[in-house]
């Protein structure tokens, strides 16, 4: 017999689809974001020896660092991506930039099929490294234009959720 994933809804046996999701940044959802990169924590391995150990040595935990994450939506008039990623660079004036709203945190909340949260991570002191305003574009193609912004963080956690009864 096989163990039980769900505890709520016991018959379901499937693992969660990663295309229902929402992003969040400043207390609203950000329209049209059609692709978020992996959340990834790296740990980095400090290896010790003493002086009379065998020829193996010890590992340890080292400093943490977290990956950047991606987002991905289809070109639009909304300006969110454009006007957060304009908070690092200014060709107006003598160039000088305000701190001010450069960080933010961010919510991502992936859904089941009936529109409720399953899981949600809180992605703290987001700024954003990189920003595409406009994709190669190709006469030939039969494509979406894009644009993207990449996003340093200082890290994630978890949202514990009560599993929802699915119906």
């Amino acid at each position: 017999m096989p163990v039980q994933q769900f505890t709520v809804t016991a018959n379901r046996i499937d693992p969660y689809k990663n295309f229902k999701f929402r992003v969040r940044f400043d207390d609203k959802v950000v329209a049209g974001v059609s692709k978020v990169s992996a959340l990834k924590r790296s740990t980095e391995v400090v290896s010790h020896r003493e002086g009379n150990d065998l020829s193996t040595p010890r590992l340890s935990p080292g400093a943490s660092k977290f990956e950047a994450i991606t987002l991905e939506r289809g070109l639009t008039f909304a300006p969110e991506f454009q006007d957060w990623a304009s908070k690092v660079y200014s060709n107006e004036g003598d160039g000088a930039v305000s701190l001010a709203g450069l960080r933010k945190n961010l919510t991502i909340e992936m859904l089941n099929l009936q529109g409720e949260i399953v899981r949600q991570y809180q992605i703290f002191r987001c700024w954003v490294s990189e920003y595409t305003a406009l994709p190669e574009l190709d006469a030939n193609a039969n494509a979406i234009a894009f644009e993207t912004i990449v996003i340093q963080n200082e890290g994630f956690v978890r949202i514990d959720l009560d599993e929802p009864a699915e119906f």
